[in-house]
C-alpha cells in the first residue's frame, strides 16, 4: 500500500500570500507562495507526528505530515519501541494488576513537581485510549514486555512486572513501495531472525541459560514461519513506524519526505501554517502540530543549553534531529523547558557509531569506574540516572569518560553488543581507543590512564561484595529493576560476580543519549505556552520537540514513545474540537 500522490502533486496549488513569519532564518513580513492548505499540518514523521496525523484524519480533518529526512519514522524507527502506557488494554488483558490510582501515585513519585500535575494526569488519562485508537486504525498490534520492571518499582505504585508494551510482528508488505523509505533501525535485527525487544535479555544469556537458548531458537523459528507465509517480518521500531505509516496511507494522509520545516506562519496571532525549506508556505486552517524531534544533532544548541563535555557524536537519535521545530517555536515566543537534559544512557564511542549500553553494565562480572579507578554508581541503575551522576561528579573529578571493566569469564558467558561470547572484538574497536585489553588489572589501569593501586583496590573490594552477594557501596541488585538484565544462574546475587579471569577489558563510557528531552513548554492539551503561561493559539507540540512529561526522570521502558504518541493524539483531538 503506497501513497500515490507525489510531493509535487500535493504541493501544487494557487495563490501566494503575504503573512507574518516566525522563523529563525526568514524575515517577518516576507511574502511566500502558498502551495497547499490543510486543516492540520504536522511537522515530523516520528511516532508523535504520525499518531497525531492519524487521529486528525480519523476525526474528519484533512492532514499532512512534512518530514525533513528522506525517510520516515525518525528516532522511533531506530528504537526498540518500548511504550510506557499504564492501564492500557494490552497489559490489563495480560492480567497486570494496574489501576489509575497506582499509575498516578507512581508517576507523581517519579516526576515530582518538575512537571504540572495536570500534564501528568492528561498523559495517564489519554494513554490507554491512544493505544486502543492506534490498534483500531492501523495494522499495529502490541505485546506486553513481561517482566520488564518499571524503573523504580519500589516507589509507591511501581510495578515490578512492568507496564511496558512493544509492537507485535508486522508484515512489511503492508507498506508496499513505502517500505524502502522506512528509516533503518539503530541496530538491525540479524538476518534470519525475528527479534522482539523483550527477547534481548534472554539472547544475552543464550550460552548459559536454558531459556536463553530456547529464545535464541525461537527467534529463528519465527523468521522461518514468517517467510513461509511470504511475509517481510518487522519488529520493534521498524514495526511501530511502519504500522503508523500504513495507517496514514489507508487514511489518505500524505507524508512528504525531503520537506523540512524552516518556520511557522501566523495570521492574526494564530499559527496558521509552516514555511518549508524551499520557502513556500503550507497553510493550516486549524493549526500546526510540531513533532519534529529534539536537537541532539545540533552542536550549537547542545553547547548553548547542556553541560560539557557534550557533542553530537555520542547520540543514537535520528540524524535529522537538529531542533528545527524547537527553534521555530522559540522564535514564535514559546517558553522552553528541560533544555539541559536528555534521554541519557552510558554509551561506548565505537568507531562506526556509539553503542548505547543496557545489559552489558548490568550483567555480573563488570564494574564502572571513574578516571581515578573508583566505582561511583550502581552500574545497573536506570541509564539516565547513571549519566546524571557522571555529569554531577565530573565537576569535582574526572568521570567523563568512565570505564566499564570486565574479565574473560564475563566474555566467555555473555553477548556484548552483537559479538558472541568468546569471539574477539574487532580490531577497529581497539584502534579507536574505545576498548583496551590487558593481562592484569595493573596493566589495564596503565592503558586507560587510571591509578593502578586504586583500580586494584576497587576490584578487590567489589569481588568481596560479589562473593557475599551484597553491594554495600551502591546496592546493585537490590532493586527488581537491577535484575532484569542480570544472570539468574549467578548466586547469591544475579548482578554480581567477581572479576578474576584474565585477560581484562576496559570499555570507554561516555554520556550517550536516545535524544534530547527539552523543548517547547506545553499544557495538558499539548498547546504551546509562552513564558507568561499564555497559549500560542494554533500551535501544538509533542515528543522531543516539547519538554518531557517525565521531567528529569524515566518511569519505565518507553517513557519517550508513550508520552510522544499520547500528546500527539491529544493535540489532534484538541484541534478537532475547535
Amino acid at each position: 500500500m503506497s501513497v500515490k500522490r507525489t510531493r509535487r502533486e500535493v504541493l501544487r496549488g494557487a495563490a501566494g500570500a503575504t503573512a507574518l513569519i516566525a522563523t529563525g532564518g526568514l524575515t517577518a513580513g516576507r511574502a511566500h507562495a502558498s502551495v497547499a492548505e490543510y486543516d492540520v499540518v504536522v511537522a515530523g514523521s516520528g511516532a508523535a507526528g504520525m499518531t497525531a496525523a492519524l487521529r486528525a484524519a480519523k476525526l474528519g480533518l484533512s492532514a499532512v505530515v512534512v518530514e525533513k529526512a528522506a525517510t520516515f519514522g525518525g528516532s522511533a524507527a531506530r528504537s526498540g519501541a518500548g511504550i510506557w502506557i499504564p492501564n492500557n488494554e494490552v497489559i490489563l488483558r495480560a492480567g497486570v494488576p494496574d489501576t489509575p490510582a497506582k499509575a498516578a501515585q507512581y508517576l507523581a513519585a517519579v516526576v515530582g513537581s518538575e512537571v504540572p500535575a495536570s500534564r501528568q494526569q492528561a498523559f495517564l488519562a489519554a494513554g490507554p485510549a491512544m493505544i486502543s485508537f492506534v490498534t483500531a486504525n492501523s495494522p499495529l498490534r502490541f505485546r506486553w514486555m513481561e517482566g520488564y520492571s518499571d524503573y523504580y518499582p519500589e516507589l509507591p505504585g511501581g510495578m515490578p512486572g512492568g507496564r511496558s508494551i512493544e509492537p507485535d510482528l508486522l508484515d512489511g508488505r503492508v507498506l508496499g513501495a513505502e517500505l524502502a523509505r522506512l528509516n533503518p533501525a539503530y541496530i538491525p535485527v540479524p538476518e534470519g531472525t525475528v527479534v522482539f525487544s523483550a527477547d534481548y535479555r534472554w539472547l544475552n544469556l543464550a550460552l548459559v541459560n536454558a531459556r536463553g537458548t530456547a529464545v535464541a531458537a525461537e527467534v529463528v523459528t519465527r523468521w522461518v514461519a514468517a517467510r513461509a507465509r511470504g511475509e517481510i517480518p518487522l519488529t520493534m521500531g521498524q514495526a511501530l513506524a511502519g504500522g503508523l505509516r500504513a495507517g496514514l496511507a489507508a487514511a489518505g494522509v500524505p507524508v512528504l519526505l525531503n520537506t523540512p520545516l524552516t518556520g511557522l506562519h501566523f495570521e492574526n496571532g494564530r499559527a496558521a501554517g509552516v514555511v518549508l525549506g524551499d520557502g513556500t508556505l503550507m497553510r493550516a486552517r486549524r493549526g500546526v502540530i510540531v513533532g519534529s524531534g529534539g536537537f541532539e544533532h545540533n552542536l550549537t544548541m547542545r553547547t548553548e543549553y547542556q553541560r560539557q563535555p557534550i557533542g553530537t557524536d555520542w547520540t543514537v537519535g535520528a540524524d535529522s534531529n537538529t531542533g528545527d521545530g524547537i527553534r521555530a517555536g522559540r522564535t514564535a515566543g514559546a517558553a522552553l523547558d528541560l533544555m539541559d537534559d536528555a534521554w541519557w544512557g552510558p554509551a561506548i564511542p565505537l568507531p562506526d557509531e556509539p553503542y548505547f549500553c543496557l545489559a552489558e553494565r548490568t550483567l555480573p562480572g563488570c564494574i564502572l569506574v571513574n578516571g581515578q579507578g573508583v566505582r561511583y554508581v550502581n552500574e545497573a541503575a536506570p541509564y539516565s540516572d547513571v549519566v546524571h551522576v557522571m555529569y554531577d561528579r565530573n565537576s569535582t573529578g574526572p568521570h567523563i569518560p568512565s570505564w566499564l571493566i570486565v574479565d574473560q569469564n564475563y566474555r566467555n558467558r555473555y553477548l556484548f553488543k552483537d559479538i558472541a561470547p568468546t569471539l574477539p572484538f574487532p580490531d577497529s574497536w581497539y584502534a579507536s581507543g574505545a576498548v583496551h585489553k590487558a593481562w592484569s588489572i595493573g596493566e589495564l589501569a596503565s592503558r586507560i590512564g587510571v591509578p593502578s593501586s586504586a583500580l586494584r583496590q576497587t576490584v578487590t573490594r567489589f569481588n568481596g561484595f560479589a562473593l557475599a552477594g551484597r553491594d554495600a557501596d551502591f546496592h546493585r541488585g537490590d532493586s527488581v529493576y537491577d535484575r532484569y538484565y542480570a544472570d539468574p544462574g549467578v548466586r547469591p546475587n544475579p548482578c554480581l560476580a567477581p572479576l578474576w579471569l584474565p585477560p581484562f577489558y576496559a570499555f570507554k563510557i561516555v554520556p550517550g543519549d536516545l535524544g534530547t528531552k527539552g523543548g517547547m513548554r506545553t499544557d495538558a492539551r499539548a498547546r504551546v505556552l509562552r513564558p507568561d503561561g499564555t497559549v500560542i493559539p494554533g500551535l501544538y507540540a509533542a515528543g522531543n520537540a516539547s519538554g518531557a512529561v517525565m521531567g528529569r526522570s524515566y518511569a519505565g521502558a518507553g517513557s519517550t514513545l508513550g508520552p510522544a504518541m499520547t500528546f500527539g493524539y491529544i493535540a489532534a483531538g484538541d484541534l478537532a474540537a475547535m
